[in-house]
């Protein structure tokens, strides 16, 4: 089987640009509140959360939303805070080598999933990763897709 590059490629190029100059409660509260405005307006079954550091800051399940959801986004977002890349990103990478990320990680499956839909909250200056920003609900791909829709839109508007 033949790996297409161009979609990891993608997501490394979004990984790099979608950088904030600062993060703090504020802005968790008001991207939190953006992606959970588009979510409604689309009547998607999705949760939605936000972390700093080790805290939880915002968190919201919208109808359809199933707790196997949270479940699926605490293990996303474990992915991204341990590479310090996209859930997605980390997924793909281990594809690109023709491996699985279930088998090759060495990392308990009940605790990580490097399935779409995570980012990291990373700070521009510094390089420095603070948080976590994702969605859970939809297929890993339009997860992926929704919150780097949603993280360019915010970002651009700051």
């Amino acid at each position: 089987m033949t790996y297409d590059s161009s979609y990891h490629e993608q997501i490394r190029a979004d990984e790099h640009d979608l950088q904030f100059g600062d993060f703090d409660r504020e802005d968790a509260w008001r991207l939190g509140s953006a992606l959970r405005s588009a979510a409604l307006a689309q009547d998607l079954p999705v949760v939605i959360g936000i972390t700093l550091g080790a805290q939880r800051v915002f968190h919201t399940a919208l109808p359809g939303a199933t707790p196997d959801n949270d479940d699926w986004l605490e293990r996303k977002a474990a992915v991204v805070t341990h590479y310090e890349r996209s859930s997605m990103g980390v997924g793909e990478q281990f594809r690109s080598a023709g491996r699985t990320f279930e088998a090759d990680s060495r990392l308990p499956p009940d605790r990580y999933a490097a399935h779409g839909g995570v980012f990291p909250i990373r700070l521009r200056e510094s390089g420095l990763v603070v948080g976590t920003v994702g969605v859970s609900g939809l297929p890993q791909r339009e997860d992926h897709a929704f919150l780097v829709e949603h993280l360019r839109a915010f970002l651009s508007a700051a």
